[in-house]
């Protein structure tokens, strides 16, 4: 009887500190929207995020792959085409679901790849050479960038759906 007190009251105690231990696997890592955000070099994808109302979607559970363009990318686009395109929400939509995968696609599953299915509906063509990764026309600069519901891969371009 004695041991099954003693038994009783250490399952309590480990049931009590495991209740009050905080669960948090990486406090350092941020969903999609955070990132890219905290990183500094999306300011004009975060802005492009926010117009077309798709902020909400990007932090949602995913996982998603995103191929983001930084600032210098979309300084490339004409200023007069980029207003357009921030001016017309669903245009928008679609360019940035153009720019994310369904799934958590790694660097090293990419280079495999011969396109990848955006969420906007159309494929991406993937090809490397040389041991560079592209993205239909942009270039991937950075990849791997973890998040808590994705990971990131920086490109050089914006790219467009056909």
């Amino acid at each position: 009887m004695f041991n099954k007190i003693k038994m009783s009251a250490m399952m309590i105690a480990v049931a009590f500190a495991l209740t009050a231990m905080p669960v948090v696997a990486n406090p350092d890592k941020k969903d999609i929207v955070d990132t890219a955000v905290g990183a500094g070099s999306f300011n004009t994808l975060v802005a492009a995020v926010k117009a077309a109302g798709l902020v909400e979607a990007l932090k949602g559970n995913g996982p998603f792959t995103v191929f983001a363009p930084t600032d210098e990318a979309f300084a490339k686009v004409p200023k007069a085409a980029l207003e357009a395109l921030l001016a017309d929400k669903e245009a928008l939509k679609k360019v940035l679901f153009y720019h994310v995968v369904a799934g958590n696609v790694m660097a090293k599953d990419v280079v495999t790849l011969k396109e990848a299915k955006t969420l906007q509906g159309s494929a991406a063509k993937i090809t490397v050479k040389d041991g560079k990764v592209m993205v239909d026309n942009a270039n991937v600069v950075k990849t791997d960038i973890a998040c808590t519901n994705g990971v990131i891969h920086v490109i050089d371009s914006v790219i467009l759906p056909k």
